[in-house]
């Protein structure tokens, strides 16, 4: 290990540099803290502690601590001076010094035992601060885990609603993707565009409890059975909602601003999600017949990209429209059915839009 002392009396640098070496270790030394600086910095990171004096020309002691503090703020540093003694020392300390000695140093042990200690001390440091690194890394490590993990449950759980009426699961993969799209164009942040790229495939997990009869009817639904369809947006919500009761997921839904209890930002997105996609711009949607800006905008978004995949898309009950005539249903529904605004960035982005769905066809 190396041992760097810098001290402007010679006798004094030689002797204590002889008795260092006897004790095995590697010496370095230097007459000035500006000539010590350049040492420190020849032999780092394999330097193990530097013995300094305060009083030197050029350069004194405390000019040398904040330069070494600030390049290596882990190195220990012992000052040995004769000069203030209480004062000197307290500035030395407070200037980042691990220990203090002072001159004429009749027992040279005492060095041997201070070098020991103020070593030990910062391989603990040092030690501590590698174990929090570690454990930081590996908490998010666990931390990125989990959330891969929710979020593939999340798709997975979209997929299987989707399943009963569309086999390859691809439109609720479509929604996501285009939705992300949107709301980049919307000027939401990249944080809340991959959320709404995540949550939007479960805007249909209601599905799961409506009768196939009705879901998979291929024809016009009767009065009854439109009640029962427009059923699938409430039971959507109360599947992502509160654990503890259904009349708890219920409740929940009714009152769909609060706040997942547990703060689960993708449950709370994907439950408004699964519940106002419906919604219209002129209130006319369902289930509460919310108005323009009162439905969430991530709401709007969806509402727009999932009629439009949907009249673009093939199904056991009905033919896929040509795109001519499904872009023309959504420019017509702007300002009633759907959000101008989010109209506007639709057709903004028809290009990225049709490379989506040629890329998660059917």
């Amino acid at each position: 290990m190396n041992i760097l002392v810098i001290d402007d009396e010679d006798g004094l640098r030689r002797s204590l540099c002889a008795y260092l070496e006897d004790l095995g270790y590697d010496t370095l030394d230097a007459d000035n803290g500006k000539a010590g600086l350049e040492a420190m910095r020849k032999v780092l990171p394999d330097l193990a502690a530097v013995i300094v004096d305060l009083n030197m020309p050029v350069l004194d002691g405390y000019g040398f601590l904040q330069g070494a503090r600030a390049e290596a703020p882990e190195l220990p540093i012992i000052v040995l001076s004769g000069v203030g003694v209480v004062d000197d020392a307290l500035q030395a300390v407070r200037l980042g010094a691990s220990d203090f000695l002072t001159k004429p140093l009749h027992n040279l042990s005492i060095l041997d035992h201070t070098l020991g200690k103020v070593m030990e001390k910062a391989r603990l440091i040092r030690e501590n601060k590698e174990y929090q690194t570690n454990l930081e890394q590996l908490v998010r490590q666990r931390t990125a885990e989990l959330e891969r993990t929710r979020r593939q449950i999340m798709h997975r759980l979209s997929r299987a609603a989707e399943y009963k009426d569309n086999e390859t699961g691809h439109h609720v993969i479509r929604v996501g993707e285009i939705a992300a799209v949107l709301a980049k164009a919307l000027g939401l942040d990249e944080a809340s565009c991959a959320n709404l790229r995540d949550c939007a495939p479960l805007h249909d997990i209601g599905k799961i409890g409506i009768p196939d009869e009705v879901l998979l009817k291929p024809g016009k639904l009767d009065p009854v059975e439109w009640k029962i369809m427009q059923q699938h947006c409430m039971f959507g919500c109360e599947i992502l909602g509160p654990l503890t009761s259904k009349e708890e997921a219920h409740s929940s839904c009714e009152n769909w601003s609060a706040k997942d209890p547990d703060g689960n930002e993708l449950l709370d997105l994907a439950r408004i999600l699964a519940l106002l996609h419906h919604e219209r711009w002129d209130g006319s949607g369902y289930p509460f017949g919310l108005k323009a800006e009162a439905i969430p905008l991530e709401a709007r978004i969806v509402a727009v990209i999932d009629t439009y995949d949907a009249l673009a898309s093939e199904r056991p009950y009905k033919k896929a429209f040509p795109e001519e005539k499904c872009l023309e249903i959504i420019r017509e529904s702007s300002g009633s059915h759907f959000d101008p605004q989010v109209v506007e960035a639709f057709f903004e982005n028809t290009d990225i839009i049709r490379s989506i769905r040629i890329k998660w066809s059917d």
